[in-house]
């Protein structure tokens, strides 16, 4: 399966996904999922909404798109097993207002961590991004980041805030990273990752951490910072579709959630820092 899901252009992490929850259900049946009928499965997705009280919990997604990709794979489509319908959450996203956002980016100790946030923000980088950037993919002359293999492998560039960029020459000059922007804990060292880079853990200690010192009382979580970045750029007249653009949507339905103002006129796009620290 592992060779299917590569082929097909998915990525690891949602080989890992789906490999872990098709294991599970393999262990409860004994036997491979693609063997079982269509009570089987109805039986243990009905579990699964018992367990875990919503058929829109990411535990259950995961089984169900894992469940979909294996019998397509195995040229099972027309098996005749109908796998529930997932209702996506209707509920709008967590969004910091601009206060808010000054205190997080002054809150880290570390400045290793202030350009971690001014990042996830100011750029409106996923979790996975923002752990993917390497010193080349940083242009300081355009003022760009090069994201790179973005979801559904994009790239994209995503234009960077003079403040943040004389952040991150301090940050570099510091430091002096080699490869990844962010490192982290050596291959086999406790708390690493699979590679060099910081790991997902580190980057969601070091948001939740942020929080805490900032007094923030909402529930945030990185994602939250890529919600506010194309909120706080659709409120400062940026209009819809450059907002898509900028984050790498696929399709503008995910990206409407954000049109809370109404749509303005096309403008050149611009760094939501710009306009938090406007110029003197």
């Amino acid at each position: 399966m592992r060779q299917k899901v590569s082929l097909s252009g998915k990525s690891n992490s949602t080989l890992r996904n789906y490999s872990l929850h098709l294991a599970k259900m393999a262990l409860h049946f004994q036997c491979l999922p693609t063997l079982l009928d269509s009570d089987q499965i109805d039986d243990y997705l009905y579990l699964l909404q018992q367990q875990h009280n919503t058929p829109s919990n990411s535990y259950f997604k995961h089984t169900v798109y894992g469940l979909r990709f294996a019998f397509r794979m195995e040229g099972l489509k027309d098996k005749h097993i109908e796998l529930p319908s997932i209702k996506k959450d209707k509920k709008l996203p967590v969004i910091l207002n601009r206060d808010e956002v000054k205190r997080l980016l002054i809150a880290p100790k570390l400045l290793k961590h202030r350009i971690l946030i001014g990042l996830l923000y100011g750029c409106g980088l996923r979790c996975f991004e923002v752990r993917n950037i390497r010193i080349e993919d940083l242009d300081f002359q355009r003022k760009v980041l090069h994201v790179k293999q973005g979801k559904n492998k994009k790239d994209r560039y995503v234009p960077l805030s003079d403040i943040l960029i004389r952040g991150l020459q301090k940050y570099i000059l510091a430091e002096n990273p080699h490869q990844w922007l962010f490192n982290g804990q050596p291959n086999g060292r406790a708390g690493g990752d699979f590679d060099s880079r910081y790991s997902q853990k580190g980057v969601q200690w070091a948001v939740a951490q942020a929080c805490k010192d900032a007094g923030i009382i909402k529930p945030v979580t990185v994602h939250t910072l890529r919600h506010t970045y194309a909120t706080h750029l659709l409120e400062d007249g940026l209009d819809i579709m450059t907002i898509k653009d900028l984050l790498g949507h696929e399709c503008i339905d995910s990206t409407l959630i954000y049109l809370h103002v109404a749509q303005s006129g096309r403008v050149k796009p611009f760094s939501p820092l710009d306009t938090l620290y406007p110029k003197s």
